[in-house]
C-alpha cells in the first residue's frame, strides 16, 4: 500500500476543501455587494424581497463559519464537499427566488457553484452539482410561473412554459458543459500536481541520499570552485583537519591543506587515461598540531555540458600505512641482514677458530723455554693481542647470529615483576652514582615467555638508561595492565615519529605494558629513527646489535616496542606483551 501517496492525496483534498470554504465566503460577499447595489438602484423604495436577499446572505456567512470549523474534523472529505455544494446551490436558489426568479441577476451564481464543485469533486460530482443547480433553478423558475411559490417581487412578465423549458434546458446544458470543462482541467491539473509531487519527492530523496552518502563516506571529501575556494566540506574532512565546515567554506584550498593545489594542477595536466593522475601523498599538520600523512586525490567537477565548475578533492589519513611501510622496509632489511649473517658464520667463524687454535699452540710452545720466551716477549705480546681480538670477533659473530637466528622460545609462565626485580638486584653490583631507581610494578601480571630472553631485554634497556644519565637523575620502571583501548597519553606519545606506536597491534587484547624511562639527555630525532637498525650505534665500542636484538626478541614474543624521547628531558621505552593468567 502506498500510504505516503494516500496521505498526499488526502492532504490535497483537504486543501481543496479550504478553497471551497473560501469560495463560499466569496459567494456570500459578492451576493451582499450585489444586493446592496440593487437596493440602491431601486432608490430605497422598501422592496420587502430585498430583506430575503439580506437574510440569505447572513445564512451564507453563518454556513461558511460552520463549514470552516467542521472542515479540519471531517473524516470523509468527498462527502463533506458534496454537502457544501448542495448548501451553496440552496443559497443561490434562495437568492434567485428573492431577487426576481427568472429575471434575477443572481442566476450566474449557479455557474460559479458548478465551477468550483467541478474543481473539488470528480466527474460524478460534476453531474451531481449540475443536477442540484437544475433542480434549484427549475424549482424557482417553474414554481413562480405556475404559482406554486408566492411571488417575491412586485411581478414580472409571464413566459409560455415551452419557452421557459427551452431556456431552462439551455441554461442547464451550459452549466453541464462548463462543469465538464472545469472538471477536465481540474483532473489534468491534479495529474500534473501529482506528477510534480512525485518528482519533487524523488528529487528530495535523491538529495538526501547524496547528503547521507557524502556525510557517511569514510574519506575526507571537499569541493572547490574554479578559483580553488572550498565550497563544501564533509564531516570526515572536519575530523581529519580539525576545521569546521563553516570555517572551511570560502577559503583557498592551500590554506586548509598546503600542497593540495599542486595535486589538483597535476590532475588538470594529465590525460584522463593516466590512472595515477591527481593522486599523491603529502605531509600535513592539522589544527590539533598532529603531524599526519594524507593520501590525496583530485579530479575536475563538471556540469552536464562538460564545462568545468571546479574540483573534487578526496583524502584519507594514511599515517598508519606510512608507519607500516617503514616497518616493512625495515623488516626487509633485517631479513637481508639475517641471510648475510648466516653466510658470514660459515665463512668467518671457522677460519677464526683455526687462527685462535694456531696462536694458542705457538704460545704453549714458548712457555717451556725461558730463554726463548725472553727473546720473543714482543712476539708473545702480539700473539696475546691476536687471541684477544679473535675472541672479540667471535663474540661479535655470536651476537650477530643471535640476532639473525634467535634461539627458539622456552615459554613458561613468568611474573614480569620478578624479572624486573632480578635485574634491579643485578644492577646493584654496579651502582650508578646519583641515580634514583623508582619501581612501580603490578606484582600480579604474568605472561607466557622465555624468562632468560626477557631478562636480557630488560637488562639491555636498563643499562642504556643508566648510561644516558650523566650525573644525578632518575630511572623509572613501571609495569601495568592494558585492558581494551589505550589511554590518550600512551596512544599519542610519539605519535608523529616515524615508526612510533605499537605497529601491527590493535591494542584490543589484554596486555601488559612495561615502561623504562630515564631523565637522561634524550635521543636526537635523526638517531631515534634508526636506533632499531642493526649495526647502527653511537657508542665508540658498540656493535649496534643491542636494540635490534631487543626488538627481535619482543616481536618473537608477539609484542611490540615503542620509543619516545625529548632532548635534554629523557627517553621512555614502552614494551607491550600479551598477558597470561592473573595470579592472586
Amino acid at each position: 500500500m502506498d500510504l505516503e501517496g494516500d496521505a498526499r492525496t488526502d492532504g490535497a483534498t483537504r486543501t481543496w476543501l479550504g478553497w471551497l470554504v473560501g469560495a463560499r465566503l466569496l459567494l456570500a460577499g459578492l451576493s451582499l455587494g450585489l444586493a446592496v447595489t440593487l437596493d440602491k438602484l431601486d432608490g430605497g423604495q422598501g422592496n420587502p424581497a430585498i430583506w430575503g436577499v439580506y437574510w440569505t446572505v447572513v445564512a451564507a456567512f453563518i454556513a461558511t463559519i460552520v463549514s470552516a470549523l467542521m472542515a479540519p474534523r471531517t473524516r470523509d472529505p468527498n462527502r463533506f464537499a458534496t454537502v457544501q455544494v448542495g448548501i451553496d446551490v440552496a443559497i443561490v436558489t434562495a437568492l434567485v427566488y428573492f431577487s426576481g426568479a427568472g429575471e434575477s441577476v443572481f442566476t450566474f451564481l449557479y455557474a460559479l457553484v458548478v465551477l468550483y464543485g467541478a474543481l473539488v469533486l470528480d466527474r460524478m460530482g460534476v453531474g451531481l452539482s449540475t443536477a442540484f443547480a437544475a433542480l434549484g433553478y427549475g424549482f424557482v423558475l417553474f414554481g413562480s410561473e405556475l404559482g406554486l411559490l408566492p411571488a417575491s417581487t412586485g411581478g414580472g412578465r409571464h413566459q409560455p412554459l415551452l419557452v421557459l423549458g427551452a431556456y431552462w434546458a439551455f441554461y442547464i446544458g451550459a452549466l453541464l458543459v462548463l462543469g465538464m470543462l472545469a472538471n477536465t482541467l481540474s483532473a489534468e491539473l491534479r495529474r500534473t500536481g501529482a506528477a510534480l509531487d512525485r518528482r519533487t519527492h524523488d528529487l528530495r530523496r535523491l538529495r538526501d541520499l547524496h547528503l547521507r552518502t557524502v556525510e557517511s563516506i569514510g574519506s575526507g571529501l571537499l569541493t572547490t570552485d574554479d578559483s580553488g575556494r572550498v565550497t563544501s566540506f564533509n564531516p570526515e574532512a572536519e575530523r581529519i583537519s580539525g576545521i569546521a565546515a563553516t570555517s572551511a567554506q570560502g577559503k583557498l584550498l592551500d590554506e586548509l591543506i598546503p600542497g593540495a593545489m599542486d595535486v589538483v594542477r597535476e590532475a588538470e595536466r594529465c590525460q584522463p587515461e593516466d590512472s595515477g593522475a591527481g593522486r599523491n601523498r603529502i605531509a600535513y599538520r592539522n589544527s590539533s598540531e598532529e603531524d599526519l600523512f594524507l593520501g590525496l586525490g583530485a579530479s575536475s567537477l563538471r556540469d552536464e555540458d562538460g564545462k568545468r565548475l571546479g574540483h573534487v578533492v578526496i583524502f584519507q589519513d594514511v599515517t598508519q600505512v606510512v608507519s607500516m611501510e617503514h616497518e616493512l622496509r625495515q623488516s626487509e632489511r633485517l631479513a637481508a641482514v639475517g641471510e648475510m649473517a648466516a653466510r658470514m658464520a660459515h665463512e668467518i667463524r671457522n677460519p677464526l677458530a683455526a687462527i685462535s687454535g694456531s696462536v694458542q699452540v705457538l704460545q704453549s710452545s714458548t712457555d717451556g723455554d725461558p730463554m726463548r720466551a725472553n727473546t720473543d716477549s714482543e712476539r708473545g705480546r702480539l700473539m696475546d693481542i691476536v687471541v684477544r681480538e679473535v675472541d672479540r670477533l667471535n663474540d661479535l659473530i655470536r651476537d650477530f647470529l643471535l640476532y639473525s637466528r634467535p634461539a627458539p622460545l622456552r615459554a613458561e609462565e613468568v611474573r614480569l615483576a620478578d624479572l624486573v626485580e632480578e635485574v634491579a638486584k643485578m644492577s646493584e653490583a654496579q651502582p650508578a652514582e646519583g641515580v634514583q631507581i623508582d619501581l612501580d610494578l603490578d606484582s600480579h601480571l604474568t605472561i607466557s615467555a622465555d624468562r632468560a630472553q626477557l631478562i636480557a631485554v630488560i637488562w639491555n634497556l636498563w643499562n642504556n638508561a643508566l648510561e644516558a644519565i650523566s650525573g644525578p637523575g632518575r630511572l623509572s620502571v613501571r609495569l601495568s595492565r592494558i585492558d581494551g583501548e589505550p589511554t590518550q597519553d600512551r596512544s599519542t606519545s610519539g605519535r608523529n615519529e616515524e615508526g612510533a606506536g605499537f605497529a601491527g597491534d590493535s591494542m584490543n587484547r589484554r596486555g601488559a605494558l612495561l615502561e623504562i624511562e630515564d631523565t637522561g639527555s634524550g635521543i636526537p630525532i635523526e638517531v631515534r629513527e634508526r636506533i632499531f637498525e642493526p649495526f647502527y650505534t653511537t657508542k665508540p665500542d658498540g656493535t649496534g646489535l643491542g636494540l635490534a636484538t631487543v626488538q627481535r626478541i619482543i616481536e618473537q614474543h608477539g609484542g611490540s616496542i615503542q620509543v619516545s624521547s625529548d632532548e635534554n628531558v629523557g627517553t621512555c621505552f614502552r614494551i607491550r606483551l600479551e598477558r597470561g593468567r592473573e595470579s592472586s
